[in-house]
């Protein structure tokens, strides 16, 4: 099983500090955030990594190298143009082959343990949920019976983190576009299951939010 890490957004809700500096490579607690996701995708027994860039995309090539210092196999997807989460996804495929993949936001920051995702979901993709944060009160979706739901309550709100097969891009097309669309055709169709997760997570949009998770890293 191969994963793609999304490494591509010009973080402008984070300059200044993206303004030199590429978000995923951005530290707290000592390590840069997309260090996190390397090496929970290795301690759960997946090392074929591919990571998308754009902004100041070189800075992540030179930095991660060939994922060896992590005992990963990373693979670059460079975007001379911003694809969005979707287009760039989509754009990778090639490189992610033809079973089901994971897929992690790199700006988000959690401890779920992702070898507890399905290899082989039973639908076209795999979404893990979390509560609402604050700046999200009203979440994204629903999750009834581990199908997730447009329409509902409780809402719960999409972490970043999800397993795809390849065939739910079947209905794109090259260029940019966001992933939610896709998603929510899915959903609609009744071929998208998920997990709700109780853990700790944290979507890293703003510095402020980067600094709490160095106080609660270094807290540890």
């Amino acid at each position: 099983m191969k994963a793609m890490i999304l490494a591509a957004g010009r973080g402008e809700r984070m300059r200044p500090l993206t303004d030199t500096v590429p978000k995923p490579l951005l530290k707290a607690g000592g390590r840069m955030l997309i260090e996190y996701h390397i090496q929970a995708l290795v301690r759960a027994g997946i090392r074929d990594i591919i990571i998308n860039h754009a902004h100041l995309g070189s800075m992540v090539e030179t930095t991660l190298g060939d994922g060896n210092q992590y005992g990963a196999n990373i693979t670059y997807s460079p975007e001379f143009v911003a694809l969005e989460t979707g287009g760039g996804i989509y754009n990778a495929l090639p490189l992610l082959g033809c079973g089901p993949f994971i897929v992690v936001n790199g700006d988000i920051w959690t401890d779920f343990p992702l070898e507890t995702l399905p290899k082989e979901p039973d639908s076209l993709a795999h979404l893990v949920l979390v509560d609402n944060p604050i700046h999200h009160p009203n979440g994204d979706f629903v999750l009834k019976d581990d199908f997730v739901r447009l329409e509902g309550e409780p809402r719960v709100t999409y972490s970043g983190i999800g397993v795809y097969r390849p065939e739910l891009f079947d209905e794109c097309q090259s260029g940019a576009f966001p992933l939610a669309p896709v998603l929510r055709h899915a959903i609609a169709n009744h071929e998208a299951t998920g997990v709700h997760y109780q853990g700790r997570w944290m979507d890293i949009g703003t510095p402020q939010r980067l600094q709490e998770l160095d106080l609660m890293l270094r807290a540890v």
